[in-house]
């Protein structure tokens, strides 16, 4: 899952870039020093008169500190420092001055180069922490979870975080395969502690509690008891609950403030009219929702998705159309079924295409019933 402000549609998943997020630099920033050290000495050598270019190097060290170390850096103003006084490139026979100058900003760079090295490093250490951190608040689903195939994709609205305001979770208890899928009032990190929460309610609940019935009250109560210790709280959460039967021959589905899923079968992606009840966190203990069992065949797909994907619109206001491109995306091809990843990536890459600037979480769950595998 990945991890959220807009995004570019050529953002990566993660949120890296360059210039925000630690991504590496690009090939031509590292190439370009050695680029224009080398433009520099062709140029002087193949003209007949002397070029007054030299100014040109004492941007090579400072170009250097984007990409190298410190000893690239200081390597390259050497090579700078040597140019500039070797006879043969005529450099206009730099002064005294101009070679301190020179000599002053490759010092400089090549201390620069360290403390941004030292910071990089620590920026690396302290993503990997936060990704650990967050990734233990919502792991990586399984490829199946007891007769359930599975396959999840989260973008977080906050650039540079794996975790927003979005969850899911599937897991298997006593009483068959359930899964979860929901919005918490709220982006960023600021939902985390919230999402943490109901994903811990969620699998405890789906040790002890008799029916996805019972399972959304029990997250209900968990988000009613940490608003009640907030003054002025107005926390709340849209989700599903679905539960898979012995064989996951059907599913029954519990919908609190959220539309259920679609179901795609025989080329066609049906929105299944499950009964929406209120949201979580105010009060749907005294008064659950009634629940929807749908009959399941061998082949069908259920695809679950957050308001960032119903909700998304183009330049224009236009929805974007999730059903007509289920339908498009999840034909089989001439190797059989899409797997339910693929179908995943297939829906996002379209949806950033279509609504380039996104500025909300981007979930999607899809659960197909299969053979349970033998034990």
């Amino acid at each position: 899952m990945s991890g959220v402000g807009g995004r570019s549609a050529r953002r990566d998943r993660d949120g890296r870039t360059w210039l925000r997020g630690g991504a590496p630099p690009p090939r031509w920033v590292r190439v370009l020093p050695a680029a224009l050290l080398a433009g520099v000495c062709v140029s002087t050598l193949v003209s007949p008169d002397p070029l007054d270019i030299g100014f040109l190097l004492g941007a090579i060290p400072p170009l250097a500190v984007l990409s190298y170390g410190p000893a690239a850096t200081a390597v390259l103003g050497v090579l700078v420092l040597a140019v500039l006084n070797i006879p043969a490139f005529r450099l206009n026979d730099p002064g005294a001055e101009d070679a301190l100058t020179v000599g002053f900003v490759a010092a400089l760079s090549v201390l620069v180069s360290y403390v941004r090295s030292r910071r990089d490093a620590q920026l690396v250490t302290e993503r990997a922490v936060a990704e650990a951190a967050q990734r233990a608040v919502v792991p990586p689903l399984p490829e199946r979870v007891g007769g359930v195939r599975c396959a999840g994709l989260y973008v977080a609205a906050q650039q540079g975080t794996l975790v927003g305001g979005d969850f899911f979770d599937v897991r298997e208890g006593p009483c068959g395969v359930r899964a979860v899928m929901g919005d918490v009032q709220g982006h960023g990190l600021s939902a985390v502690a919230t999402v943490a929460s109901l994903l811990g309610a969620f699998r405890e609940a789906v040790l002890d509690r008799p029916d996805p019935e019972s399972v959304a009250a029990r997250l209900d109560r968990r988000l009613m008891v940490d608003s009640a210790a907030v003054r002025h709280s107005e926390l709340f959460a849209t989700a599903v609950v679905l539960e898979f039967g012995g064989g996951a021959r059907a599913v029954r589905i519990v919908a609190c403030g959220q539309p259920g899923p679609v179901l795609l079968r025989d080329g066609r992606a049906v929105e299944l009219d499950a009964p929406v009840g209120t949201p979580l966190g105010l009060g749907l203990s005294d008064g659950t929702p009634a629940g929807l069992t749908v009959p399941l065949r061998p082949g069908d797909r259920l695809f679950l998705a957050s308001d960032g994907v119903w909700e998304a619109r183009d330049s224009a206001g236009v929805f974007y159309p999730l059903l007509d491109r289920l339908v498009e995306f999840s034909a089989d091809g001439p190797d059989g079924p899409v797997p339910l990843p693929v179908l995943a990536e297939r829906v996002w890459t379209d949806l950033v295409r279509y609504a380039p600037e996104l500025d909300d979480d981007v979930t999607m769950l899809v659960l197909a019933p299969g053979p349970v595998d033998p034990r």
